[in-house]
C-alpha cells in the first residue's frame, strides 16, 4: 500500500513538472554578463522567476509554453545601477522641496522614478541616501504593489554635523536644531555606532557615509575630509558586525584614504583620487563607483542662472567635470569598477549615459556592460543569483535593438525588460 501511494505521489509530481509552463526567449545575440564574447542564436529557458537553462539555437516550445522572439535584438542580463536616489530628481525648485513636500509626496514621486528606472532596463539599483522613504519604496516594489527595480537601500546617509548629508544645511538657525544619530548626524565614535545601529533598525540594507564634502549640499566645502579616522572605523566595524557593506561618498583624496584605511567597501565619485589611493584600493579590494553622468550633469546645470544656490554653483563647476578623467585613470590602473550614475542628480531613466562616458575614456563596451551586470552583482555580494544569464540565476533579462559592442549608444533604447520572470516591457 505504501509503495502504491509513493508511486502515485511521484507520478503526480512528474506530471506537474512536465506540464510546468516555460518561457523561452529566442536571442539573436546574447551578452551573458560573464563571457567576453557575444553569442549568436541562443535560447533562454525560464520557469517561474528562474533561468533553468541557456542553450545554443532556438529551442522549440512545448504545449503551453510562451515564446518571446528577440531574434533581432541583443539580449543581456538586467542592468544594475549601484548609485541612485529614487526619492527625488534634479530641478531649480529642488532646494525648496524639503520645506514643502510631505513624506507622502516624496513617496508618490519615487514611484514614478522607480518605474522609469525599470523601463530603461535597470532591474536592480542601490539607493544611496534619501529621507528613509526609500526603505518603504523598496518594500512596496518587493511586494509587487508598485513597479520598479529591486532596491538595495541605505535609507538616510550618515554625516557629521554640517557635513554633506546633514539635512539642516543652509536652513535658518531656528530651523537647524541639533540633529543627532537618529537623523544620521554624528559627532564621535559613540554617535557613529548608534547611527549605524539606528539605520539597521530602520531597515537599511547598506550604510552610506559622506566621507568628504559634497557638491550639491548647501555647505561651503565640496572635497575636504569630514570624518575623523576613529569615526569611520566605528561605522565600518559596526556595519560589519551586522553583515552589511558601507559605501563612501568622497570627492577629496584625504577622505578617500581614511575610508579605505577603515575598510570601506566602495568609494563613490572619487573625483580627486590619487594614484596612491588607487593602489590602496587595489590592494584592499575596494570597489569604485564613478558616477560620471552626475559630474557632467551638475557642471552643465550650473551654467544656468538660478538653477543651484550660490554656494553650490562654484562647486559644481569645479568638481563635476573631473570625474570622467579620474575614472579613466582608475580603470587603466586596475581598480575594481561597478556601474553607478547618481541618478536623481540628473533625470531618472538617463542612466544609460554612463556607458557612453565610460567607453569614451578607454573602457571597452563589453567591460562597461559587465560593470552593470556581473561586476555590480559582485559588489552587492549577490553574484550567486544576479548579474548574468545562466542556469540557476533569477530571470532578469533586457534587450536593445542593434549591437552595443559596436555602438554603445543603443543602450539608450531598451526595448524589452523582464524582472524575476515577469515581462514589464516588450
Amino acid at each position: 500500500m505504501k509503495k502504491t501511494i509513493l508511486s502515485l505521489v511521484l507520478l503526480t509530481l512528474t506530471c506537474v513538472m512536465a506540464s510546468a509552463q516555460q518561457t523561452i526567449i529566442h536571442c539573436g545575440t546574447l551578452i551573458d554578463g560573464k563571457s567576453n564574447t557575444a553569442q549568436k542564436e541562443m535560447s533562454i529557458i525560464i520557469e517561474g522567476e528562474q533561468i533553468i537553462s541557456v542553450v545554443k539555437g532556438y529551442a522549440k516550445a512545448g504545449s503551453g509554453d510562451q515564446v518571446i522572439d528577440l531574434k533581432s535584438q541583443t539580449v543581456m542580463p538586467g542592468l544594475m545601477d549601484m548609485h541612485v536616489h529614487l526619492e527625488s530628481e534634479t530641478g531649480p525648485q529642488k532646494y525648496l522641496e524639503r520645506f514643502v513636500l510631505n513624506d507622502a509626496d516624496v513617496a508618490f514621486n519615487s514611484i514614478v522614478y522607480a518605474e522609469r528606472t525599470l523601463m530603461s532596463g535597470f532591474t536592480t539599483v542601490r539607493d544611496l541616501g534619501g529621507t528613509g522613504v526609500n526603505i518603504s519604496l523598496r518594500d512596496a516594489i518587493a511586494a509587487g504593489k508598485v513597479k520598479g527595480p529591486r532596491v538595495i537601500t541605505a535609507g538616510k546617509s550618515i554625516a557629521p554635523t554640517g557635513g554633506h548629508a546633514d539635512p539642516t544645511n543652509g536652513m535658518r538657525k531656528d530651523l537647524m536644531g541639533d540633529p543627532g544619530p537618529e537623523s544620521g548626524v554624528i559627532n564621535g565614535e559613540t554617535d557613529a555606532r548608534k547611527a549605524v545601529r539606528q539605520a539597521v533598525k530602520n531597515g537599511s540594507d547598506v550604510i552610506k557615509v559622506t566621507a568628504t564634502g559634497g557638491v550639491l549640499s548647501v555647505a561651503r566645502d565640496g572635497s575636504a575630509p569630514q570624518f575623523q579616522q576613529d569615526e569611520l572605523n566605528a561605522v565600518i566595524e559596526t556595519a560589519t558586525d551586522f553583515g552589511i557593506h558601507v559605501a563612501a561618498h568622497a570627492h577629496g583624496d584625504e577622505g578617500m584614504k581614511r575610508a579605505v584605511t577603515a575598510g570601506i567597501h566602495s568609494i563613490e565619485h572619487g573625483t580627486m583620487m590619487s594614484e596612491e589611493t588607487m593602489d590602496m584600493m587595489i590592494k584592499s579590494g575596494t570597489w569604485y563607483v564613478p558616477t560620471i553622468t552626475a559630474g557632467k550633469s551638475v557642471a552643465e546645470y550650473a551654467k544656468t542662472p538660478g538653477y543651484y544656490p550660490a554656494l553650490v554653483r562654484p562647486k559644481a563647476l569645479a568638481i563635476g567635470p573631473k570625474i570622467q578623467e579620474t575614472f579613466g585613470k582608475a580603470y587603466k590602473r586596475g581598480v575594481k569598477i561597478a556601474f553607478g550614475t547618481d541618478a536623481g542628480v540628473f533625470p531618472h531613466g538617463e542612466n544609460y549615459r554612463e556607458f557612453i562616458y565610460m567607453t569614451e575614456v578607454g573602457m571597452p563596451a563589453m567591460e562597461a556592460i559587465q560593470s552593470a551586470t556581473m561586476r555590480a552583482a559582485e559588489l552587492l555580494g549577490m553574484e550567486a543569483t544576479l548579474g548574468s544569464v545562466e542556469k540557476g540565476k533569477i530571470a532578469d533579462v533586457v534587450a536593445v535593438n542593434g549591437d552595443p559592442l559596436k555602438d554603445i549608444k543603443v543602450m539608450k533604447e531598451v526595448v524589452f525588460v523582464m524582472k524575476e520572470g515577469v515581462v514589464y516591457k516588450q
